[in-house]
Formats: structure tokens, C-alpha cells, sequence
């Protein structure tokens, strides 16, 4: 499929005040996140790389102890294995996020 309309995308909730739209391709993942606030993303890390950019609200974002706000317009890039983590802040927030290469685990069913 080349065509997505993304709110019509039945979502994955991978914990608790996290929905997840995901679209793969075959060289990466494109994720979009709805975080309700004080949800929390447990530190982790995988062998995909990853970048991302809040298009709403603000993120608490650990990567590899350096711990900032990344705000509505900012974005991030988080290499592979790096740990990492995150939490909501003040409102929900609107993250969307890629990984290459594709996020297989995130095409499983629940």
C-alpha cells in the first residue's frame, strides 16, 4: 500500500496511555504516537536506529543519561542499542517517530 490515512488506523497500545499507528516499509518503520500525560516510555534500548520530532505537546526524553524537554517543532535522533526512555509532560502529545531498519516486533499482532 502506498496511501495511508492514519486516524482510521486501528491502533496498538503498547502500555498504559500509549496508542501507536505503525506503517512499514522495506527498509524502515514509520511509528505515530498518541501520549496521554504522565504516560511513561520504560527505559529500553534496540538495534534499530531512531530518530523522531513532537508535532504536539512535550517529552521528557532520556537518551543515554542526557535527559531534556523536547518540545512541539524539536527533534531527536537516538542511535542504535542507546538506552533510552521518555515520559509525558502537561498534555498529550503527538510523537511521531522512524526506525531503520523496520520494526518488526511493532508488526506483530498483540
Amino acid at each position: 500500500m502506498s496511501y495511508y490515512v492514519v486516524k482510521k488506523m486501528g491502533p496498538k497500545i503498547p502500555a498504559e496511555g500509549i496508542e501507536m499507528r505503525v506503517i512499514s516499509g522495506e527498509k524502515m518503520t514509520m511509528v505515530f504516537f498518541h501520549v496521554e500525560p504522565g504516560a511513561e516510555i520504560p527505559e529500553h534500548s534496540h538495534p534499530h536506529e531512531q530518530m523522531g520530532t513532537v508535532l504536539k505537546g512535550s517529552i521528557e526524553l532520556t537518551i543515554d543519561k542526557d535527559k531534556r524537554i523536547v518540545n512541539q517543532g524539536d527533534a531527536y535522533h537516538v542511535r542504535s542499542n542507546v538506552v533510552h526512555s521518555g515520559r509525558c509532560l502537561g498534555s498529550a502529545s503527538e510523537v511521531l517517530e522512524v526506525f531503520s531498519p523496520p520494526r518488526e516486533d511493532y508488526l506483530q499482532e498483540a
